[in-house]
C-alpha cells in the first residue's frame, strides 16, 4: 500500500522538499516516518454545550419536511471536505487545527471527532477539498499541502503529507496579512486545483494593483494538482470564501464579500459566475454589485466588469457554498446552490447567520432565498450562531458549519406525512 501511495505521489509530481516553516515533522512524514507525536483525545460529543446547541436548533426555521440536528461538536469549525468514499468529513479552521468527523455507526452522527495531524503546525488551515480520487487537500494562509490517503489513514498522529506549493510561496511574504487569510480551494471538471485568494485591504490601493493582478491576490487562481503551471483565472475579486462548479455547465462560481464603511445597505453582497476566459469581477473600482467605491469612483474604469449574478444583502457576509446534487431533497433542489451567510460584524443592524438557497433558470438568471434561518435573534440582534460552509453528505443532506458555536449541523429531508 505505502509503495502505491508513493507511486501516486510521484506521479503527481509533488515535491518532497521542504521549506523551514515545520520542516522537521513534515519532511518525516513526506518520507513515511513517525515523529513521536501522541495520540489525541476526542473531542467530547454530548454534555451542557451540546445540550445547548440542540436547544438553539429548534428555533431554525426551513422549509416543510427538513429537519436540523447536531451532528458534531468542533471547535471553530469552518471549511468541510467531505471524503469521496463518505467514510470521514474533514473540517477547517482559521486557527491552526483542522479536524476530522467519523460517524462509525452510520446514525448520521458523528460519534468520532479528532484533531487531523496533530504533528503538523498548520497556519490558518481554512480551505479543504477532496479531489475524486480520494486526495486531501489543505490551503493555509500561504502554504498548500497534499494528504495522499487521509480517509484512510487519519486514526494516528502520523499520515502522509507532501508540499504543493511550500510554505511563503502563495503569495509574497511581504502580503502576509491578519485580514482576508481564509482561503478556499476546489478541484474543477479539468482536473486543476482552483484557490481563491482575498486581498487585504477594505478596497485594494493603486500602488499594489499590478502585484495583485500578476500574483492573483484579489481573485481565484488554478494550478495543476502538483503546484505546477499556475495562473491567475479570476480577477478583481475582494475576498471570496466560497466557491464550485456548476454539476452541468462546469462553470465557476462563488460569493464575495464586499467592501465595509459605506454604510448598512451598502454595497451589495455578491454571487457570481465565470463565462469566459480573462473575465473581470470589478474590483477595487466596485465595491460590491454596482456600487462604486469612495477610492475609485472618480476614475474611469479600465477593464470590462461582469457584475454577479446575485446581490445579497449588504454586509451579510456570504460565504461557503455549494451545487446541490443529491437525491434526498425535492427535485427543485437539484443544481441549485445552498450557501451560508455568516452574518454582519459591523452593522447597526445586524442581518445573515443563515442558510440561503439558490435557484438557477435554465437562462441562466439566479434567485437567492433564505432556507434555514433562526441563528441570529430578532429581539436582542444576538447571533446564537454564524454559519460559514455546507458540504453534501453521501446519503443526500447537508452539513453546516458554525464557527460561533463551534458545531457541524446536519439538515435532512422526509416528505411529510399525506
Amino acid at each position: 500500500m505505502i509503495r502505491h501511495l508513493m507511486l501516486a505521489i510521484l506521479g503527481l509530481g509533488v515535491t518532497t522538499a521542504m521549506p523551514a516553516f515545520g520542516q522537521g515533522n513534515l519532511e518525516k512524514l513526506s518520507s513515511f516516518k513517525g515523529t513521536g507525536t501522541p495520540m489525541m483525545a476526542p473531542i467530547p460529543q454530548e454534555g451542557k454545550r451540546a445540550d445547548s446547541i440542540r436547544k438553539i436548533l429548534e428555533r431554525i426555521k426551513m422549509p416543510e419536511g427538513f429537519s436540523i440536528d447536531l451532528y458534531a461538536l468542533v471547535p471553530d469549525a469552518r471549511h468541510i471536505a467531505v471524503g469521496p468514499q463518505g467514510v470521514a468529513a474533514f473540517v477547517g479552521t482559521r486557527k491552526n487545527e483542522v479536524y476530522v468527523m467519523t460517524d462509525r455507526d452510520k446514525d448520521r452522527v458523528a460519534d468520532d471527532v479528532k484533531r487531523f495531524a496533530p504533528s503538523i503546525d498548520f497556519n490558518i488551515p481554512n480551505g479543504v477539498c477532496f479531489s475524486k480520487d480520494g486526495f486531501l487537500y489543505i490551503v493555509e494562509q500561504n502554504r498548500i499541502l497534499l494528504f495522499p490517503a487521509a480517509e484512510f489513514f487519519y486514526e494516528g498522529p502520523d499520515v502522509a503529507a507532501f508540499n504543493v506549493v511550500e510554505q511563503g510561496q502563495l503569495i509574497p511574504e511581504d502580503e502576509e496579512s491578519y485580514n482576508h487569510t481564509a482561503r478556499v480551494c476546489d478541484i474543477g471538471p479539468d482536473d486543476k486545483l482552483y484557490v481563491s485568494l482575498g486581498q487585504p485591504f477594505n478596497v485594494a490601493p493603486p500602488e499594489k494593483m499590478d502585484l495583485y493582478t500578476e500574483t492573483g491576490i484579489g481573485g481565484i487562481i488554478r494550478m495543476d494538482r502538483d503546484g505546477k503551471n499556475r495562473e491567475v483565472y479570476t480577477f478583481g475579486v475582494r475576498n471570496s470564501v466560497g466557491q464550485d462548479f456548476h454539476p452541468e455547465t462546469g462553470e465557476l462560481w462563488w460569493t464575495d464579500n464586499q467592501v465595509d464603511g459605506m454604510g448598512d445597505d451598502k454595497p451589495a453582497g455578491e454571487l457570481n459566475r465565470k463565462t469566459g476566459a480573462g473575465q473581470h469581477f470589478g474590483h477595487p473600482w466596485y465595491g460590491g454589485g454596482t456600487t462604486r467605491t469612495n477610492e475609485y469612483k472618480d476614475e474611469e474604469v479600465p477593464v470590462d466588469v461582469v457584475h454577479p449574478v446575485v446581490e445579497t444583502v449588504a454586509h451579510a457576509a456570504d460565504l461557503g457554498m455549494m451545487f446541490y446534487t443529491g437525491r434526498q431533497f425535492p427535485a427543485k433542489y437539484k443544481n441549485g446552490i445552498f450557501s451560508a451567510q455568516h452574518g454582519s460584524w459591523n452593522r447597526t443592524e445586524p442581518v445573515g447567520a443563515r442558510v440561503m438557497f439558490t435557484s438557477i433558470a435554465e437562462d441562466g438568471t439566479a434567485t437567492m432565498k433564505p432556507f434555514a434561518e433562526g441563528w441570529l435573534d430578532e429581539e436582542t440582534g444576538e447571533y446564537l450562531g454564524r454559519p460559514v460552509d455546507v458540504a453534501q453528505l453521501r446519503d443526500g443532506s447537508v452539513l453546516v458549519s458554525d464557527d460561533l458555536a463551534g458545531a457541524v449541523y446536519r439538515i435532512s429531508y422526509s416528505a411529510p406525512a399525506e
